[in-house]
């Protein structure tokens, strides 16, 4: 189904809502339809690409339905970039419409200059707007399209056809990677594959309430959200996530279903536990959560807080497989983050052979969606096996029944005196230590060994000055001694205020490896 289809049975249900704010199915059918017409009217044709760069709220997912049902792409792009980044996007991504927020208009306007300058002459004229007041010289959205008039009702009357969502992602190690499927334009509607995999997995219907608090420009909460308005339940958004507001808003909403990344969990539970335990939580059903490995201790302590509610998957923007993972299961074999799920998972060694259960290599699917990065042959490539799999770059290991265990980013392991070490090993067991809030370890250039262990630690109490950093750095590598072997302890620990995190949870840890590649400026040396 889609939101007209909900609408004309239930015109009045809320599809969406925010804060004291709703907008119903009627409402996002009509609003959808109208703004679909004026991308006509502006000369978008079908297989075009429209660009949107905002904050959590209403207006993003009706642009994001316009395109839907116009048989166009729609790129989300993450607020947090710079004009430079944003424009390397709109280019990469032959955008012919940009809306953005008010707040970012005069960024969005820069990058929209930087993306005509360097994209061929060939590609659509870009058109930019944005949804609220801003000051500056770009048009507005609303304005625009109502200056229409009349002429929209007709130009609304054209079949709608399937489009769907071109995300970019992360770019943690360098350069967005696009993902971008073909368009068959089949009948609005007609997509129900993520759907199914929604009702089977997590049992979501028309009666579900959703929470999303994370930024929609991300592929999971765009992903669930957008299923969820096929099915015609109701989505409610949080314009950006806060631990409090987050447990006010599934008490207040009665909550059925949520997601989440594993940094969260750590605010949820870093609330005073009279506030956690005076929380009505019995309409919340389902807990996910995906977008970074999840700590065992932090897992443990969700689900003897909110019950065996929590599912975990491991996938990506590439679509290219899925795994799953209930809390029952998880319980049974902490760590793990599940079983694949209409696809097979393959582990293979440097030279591309198949590893048996419990060895360590890199992460293949196959039976998944084909692997292409939008005009990035070469990244293609480096991510295809020659038996036809694909990897999103992890490393990990299958145990005898196929539960799959993740060990770390193939980018991110450690070679130290000739010897793998794999960071989330050490950062789960940092993690352990009641003054550790956050941690990132890495590998940095060492004469004698080739690549030294260090760690970077976001404590709950700093250390008050330099004494104190170095009393507690030797206390953390004390208690790492009592669990991990010798090779795997950092020979170097730092603390700092707040790690570089996206909003999914992934540690940017490009950005810690150059800030600490100076030899001279990795905190305190421990062994």
């Amino acid at each position: 189904m889609y939101p007209d289809q909900i609408a004309a049975s239930t015109p009045d249900k809320a599809a969406l809502r925010l804060d004291d704010a709703v907008v119903t199915y009627a409402e996002l059918a009509e609003r959808s339809r109208r703004l679909a017409a004026f991308f006509r009217h502006l000369g978008v044709r079908r297989g075009d690409v429209v660009a949107l760069q905002m904050m959590n709220g209403f207006d993003f997912l009706v642009i994001a339905w316009a395109a839907q049902r116009s048989g166009l792409y729609y790129v989300p792009i993450a607020t947090r970039l710079t004009p430079e980044e944003t424009g390397y996007i709109l280019a990469d991504s032959a955008a012919a419409v940009f809306i953005t927020d008010g707040e970012r208009a005069p960024g969005a306007a820069e990058a929209a200059v930087i993306a005509v300058k360097s994209r061929p002459a060939a590609a659509p004229h870009l058109s930019v707007y944005a949804v609220a007041a801003h000051g500056g010289e770009t048009p507005l959205l609303w304005s625009a399209v109502d200056a229409c008039g009349p002429a929209l009702d007709n130009a609304a009357l054209h079949d709608p056809v399937e489009g769907g969502d071109m995300l970019y992602t992360s770019g943690t190690t360098g350069r967005p990677k696009g993902v971008r499927r073909p368009l068959d334009f089949v009948p609005l509607g007609s997509e129900a594959r993520r759907v199914e995999r929604a009702r089977i997995l997590f049992d979501m219907d028309a009666e579900t309430v959703f929470l999303s608090s994370a930024p929609l420009y991300h592929a999971a909460p765009l992903r669930f959200v957008m299923n969820l308005l096929r099915m015609g339940g109701t989505v409610v958004l949080m314009r950006k996530f806060e631990a409090r507001a987050a447990l006010d808003t599934l008490v207040r909403h009665r909550v059925t279903h949520s997601q989440w990344v594993p940094t969260m969990f750590v605010r949820m539970l870093d609330l005073p536990p009279e506030t956690r335990k005076g929380a009505d939580l019995s309409a919340h059903r389902v807990a996910i959560h995906a977008g970074a490995p999840c700590p065992v201790a932090v897992k443990r302590a969700m689900i003897d807080w909110w019950g065996p509610i929590l599912h975990e998957y491991y996938a990506g923007t590439e679509s290219i497989g899925l795994t799953h993972v209930r809390s029952a299961e998880w319980l049974q074999r902490p760590g793990t983050v599940g079983k694949a799920w209409r696809s097979a998972l393959h582990i293979v060694d440097e030279d591309g052979g198949e590893l048996g259960p419990r060895q360590v290599g890199a992460v293949y699917f196959s039976g998944g969606a084909p692997l292409n990065y939008h005009n990035a042959p070469e990244k293609t490539a480096a991510a295809s096996h020659a038996a036809g799999w694909a990897t999103m770059g992890d490393m990990g290991y299958v145990d005898e029944e196929g539960y799959l265990f993740l060990t770390d980013r193939k980018a991110f392991t450690i070679i130290s005196g000739g010897v793998n070490v794999y960071p989330k090993e050490i950062e789960d067991a940092l993690l352990l230590h009641a003054n550790v809030a956050d941690t990132a370890v890495f590998g940095v250039p060492d004469d004698d060994l080739g690549e030294a262990v260090l760690a970077v630690v976001e404590p709950r109490a700093m250390p008050a000055d330099t004494n104190a950093a170095r009393i507690e750095a030797e206390s953390l590598l004390a208690f790492l001694r009592g669990r991990l072997a010798g090779f795997k302890c950092p020979k170097f620990i730092d603390f700092c205020d707040t790690l570089p995190r996206l909003d999914t949870g992934k540690l940017e840890k490009h950005k810690l490896r150059a800030a600490y590649a100076d030899s001279g400026k990795r905190g305190h040396r421990v062994r």
